[in-house]
């Protein structure tokens, strides 16, 4: 189950949205493509985010390359699809540069929040997952009732659901918060609680662009919903006339 829109359409252009989509892809293909299994490994100690190392106040910077980094076709595709989503609705209410600060910073919580959780690991952290939960954090407080379409797949049968963001991404960060509690942080292979905090970092940083906007009032006038007319997807009839059942 993952979602594959929102009925949020935005009103600008968001060029740093793009930006950082390709420049994630093009950082992925330049050495997924071009370097052994052994070279990436090396890349990732290098430039991935080590907790011990990080504690002995080695490898600073890789808090940021860290976020342009991708371990396989699902993480970046799924990292993606999810900034792709959820984005472009950030940048229309924060302004490109107001917004890739907050990406950033919030690609900072989620860096500090592993860290303090499992700081003697060995295990690069690599990946967009931190930052972007920030930005699913984001939209929560700003648009608690937008709709989003979920792709729900059970075995050879699936259907779409349009389902209001605050389920969505209420029972996302609660799924990374029992990960979190119940894998240990070198069995897992997921940084859960860099999404965790990256999320939490995003509801915290989104607050002066909810504020800016009346904070409860601003709920009270949208009740929770985007303050434009969302998207619609009308689904179109299947020309494979249906055979009744006899």
């Amino acid at each position: 189950m993952f979602p594959i829109r929102d009925h949020n359409p935005s009103g600008r252009t968001p060029y740093v949205t793009f930006a950082l989509i390709a420049l994630n892809a093009v950082v992925f293909l330049g050495y997924w493509t071009s370097l052994s299994d052994f070279q990436i490994d090396r890349l990732f100690m290098t430039w991935g985010l080590v907790p011990q190392s990080l504690m002995r106040g080695e490898g600073l910077a890789s808090i940021v390359t860290s976020m342009f980094l991708h371990a396989g076709w699902m993480h970046i595709l799924g990292n993606m699809l999810f900034l792709w989503i959820f984005g472009d609705n950030l940048e229309d209410e924060m302004g490109h540069g107001g917004f890739l600060l907050f990406y950033l910073l919030a690609g900072l919580a989620a860096a500090l929040a592993q860290v303090a959780m499992d700081p003697l690991s060995t295990i690069p952290m690599v990946g967009a997952s931190g930052a972007i939960a920030g930005v699913m954090g984001g939209y929560l407080l700003l648009f608690p009732k937008a709709r989003v379409d979920v792709l729900f797949i059970f075995i050879i049968f699936f259907r779409i659901f349009a389902i209001p963001a605050w389920i969505v991404l209420g029972v996302w960060f609660a799924l990374q918060l029992f990960s979190g509690l119940s894998v240990p942080g070198d069995m897992g292979g997921v940084a859960y609680w860099a999404h965790a905090g990256g999320f939490a970092g995003g509801l915290i940083l989104g607050l002066p662009a909810f504020l800016r906007r009346g904070g409860r009032s601003y709920w009270a006038r949208t009740a929770g919903h985007p303050p434009h007319p969302q998207a619609a997807y009308p689904l179109s009839r299947s020309n494979i006339p249906r055979v009744p059942r006899r």
